[in-house]
């Protein structure tokens, strides 16, 4: 569903100064953009994704540090972890 095509979209009003605007028309052609606003999701999906497994990372961190506190072993946190699909982040 996430990358879906038919997605709900929601329209945005967002100020930018002139020259990033500028910038942003200027380099989305060399990117291989229709245009400069496709190029705008894509660094604001860029930005989100990055800082959403940042942020699911430091979760998981926080739980296997809490679990080998309470005795777990890293071998079970580990199959853990890997059964659910998800990374151990060391930070």
């Amino acid at each position: 569903m996430r990358l879906g095509k038919d997605r709900p979209w929601t329209t945005v009003n967002l100020r930018l100064p002139n020259d990033v605007i500028d910038d942003l028309q200027e380099i989305a052609p060399m990117l291989g953009w229709s245009g400069y606003v496709p190029l705008m999701r894509a660094y604001v999906g860029q930005g989100l994704r990055k800082d959403q497994e940042r942020l699911d990372g430091s979760i998981v961190a926080a739980l296997t540090e809490s679990l080998r506190k309470q005795g777990v072993t890293d071998d079970v946190i580990s199959a853990a972890v890997k059964d659910a699909g998800l990374k151990i982040i060391v930070a």
